[in-house]
């Protein structure tokens, strides 16, 4: 029997939850793969002003699901062993967090967890202007090997919906960690 690839979605309070659901939604679709998710409160209070969605019809999307403050979970432990970790969107407020190591819920700290042992962390901010400090923020977990990835739309592939958009920016986020899927168009050349 193969091992299912284990990623983890941390979802916070910046706007942008379509960004995580519809990671989960694709996920849903690939046997080969199992989502943990983990969202914050903030990132509960978005989800129901954004999308009209629940808590549970959320975590009907997931694999497995864990509390923001259930920081004796699996994907807390270097020793369980993930392929990663995405947190979208993903807030200022998180940002500063795993930028200074701060631990301080179970986004943080499971976003420790995969830095320190190097695997793939990549954090989509949404927040615009940007500050120093979140400059700063961006660059420091840069150093420490994660990515920054806002969801930047690629007008070049002539997309005409907000969904088209998403689809391709879900696309592009989970080819990042070897997942193919049609929703991210590859460029061909003029």
């Amino acid at each position: 029997m193969t091992k299912k690839k284990k990623l983890i979605i941390g979802m916070t309070g910046a706007t942008g939850a379509i960004y995580g659901v519809r990671m989960l939604e694709v996920l849903q679709n690939v046997s080969q793969w199992e989502s943990h998710l983990v969202i914050s409160s903030a990132g509960l209070v978005n989800l129901k002003h954004e999308l009209g969605m629940s808590r549970k019809s959320l975590y009907d999307l997931a694999d497995v699901t864990y509390h923001i403050d259930e920081i004796a979970a699996c994907i807390a432990s270097g020793s369980f062993k993930t392929e990663g970790m995405v947190i979208a969107p993903c807030s200022m407020k998180t940002l500063a967090s795993v930028a200074h190591g701060f631990g301080d819920n179970l986004i943080s700290r499971a976003a420790d967890v995969v830095l320190k042992e190097r695997r793939q962390l990549l954090l989509v901010p949404r927040e615009t202007p940007l500050n120093l400090a979140h400059i700063r923020n961006m660059a420091s977990v840069t150093e420490m090997g994660g990515i920054i990835f806002p969801p930047m739309p690629a007008f070049y592939n002539k997309t005409n919906s907000v969904m088209g958009f998403v689809d391709e920016g879900v696309g592009k986020i989970l080819a990042m960690f070897g997942l193919e899927t049609d929703l991210l168009r590859e460029w061909r050349g003029l």
